[in-house]
């Protein structure tokens, strides 16, 4: 099993973006490009009012802590939990100033409802294995809020899930190592994508980078 070094750690969240789109992913995360549009601006408001770094409450048997930093060697991950939920369990781990064992299950906050592509659940899994390996115990499984429908939806972590998160990520590690942005291909989803106006999917579609560049050196040339 490959442990990925400090230096070759990839944002977790992105998981999510590459899910999504592998071109959305490499402009976000390898080339540094971003855009707000109304669905970003809603997500990270209620991310916002999700994380509470150091926060814990306490309720019998349940604590629940927002903004948990987690990680993973095997994944080559690293980022933060919208909230995690210690249940008291017998299959549990203790924990620094507490009694007795605790099961931890992970929370991710989405604008939204909840969708017919596994992007959301990938990243959740994908946290729910970096608290497996923090804490030596098991993490069977997770939740999905959706602010639109406020509600919880359960998302158990299949083997075939877990397993489809160990390839993508390893195809993200393989894009980093070659700083390499693969090309468009337009869908539905672009109409939702931020960075629509960066990207040109309607343009590039149909066009290589090399005919796109050359013709707007044309149009340039005409001006």
């Amino acid at each position: 099993m490959t442990a990925y070094g400090e230096e070759d750690l990839l944002q977790l969240s992105g998981l999510q973006h590459f899910a999504f789109c592998r071109r959305q992913w490499a402009l976000i995360h390898l080339e540094g490009q971003w855009a707000e549009n109304i669905l970003t601006a809603q997500g990270q408001i209620l991310h916002q009012n999700a994380h509470d770094d150091g926060f814990a409450e306490k309720r019998r048997d349940l604590l629940v802590t927002r903004g948990l930093r987690v990680f993973s060697r095997s994944l080559g991950v690293s980022g933060a939990c919208d909230v995690v939920e210690f249940r008291r369990s017998p299959e549990g781990v203790p924990l620094r100033g507490r009694e007795g064992s605790w099961l931890p299950t992970p929370v991710e906050y989405k604008r939204g409802h909840s969708k017919e592509t596994d992007a959301d659940r990938l990243q959740l899994c994908a946290q729910g294995i970096c608290l497996e390996e923090m804490l030596a115990c098991p993490v069977p499984a997770g939740y999905l809020y959706y602010g639109e429908t406020r509600r919880r939806e359960e998302v158990p972590f299949t083997e075939a899930l877990r397993t489809q998160v160990r390839e993508m990520l390893e195809e993200m590690h393989q894009y980093a190592r070659r700083g390499y942005t693969p090309r468009v291909k337009p869908g539905k989803f672009c109409g939702a994508c931020s960075l629509k106006e960066l990207c040109l999917p309607g343009l590039l579609g149909k066009l290589s980078p090399e005919k796109y560049i050359r013709a707007h050196l044309e149009e340039v040339a005409e001006e």
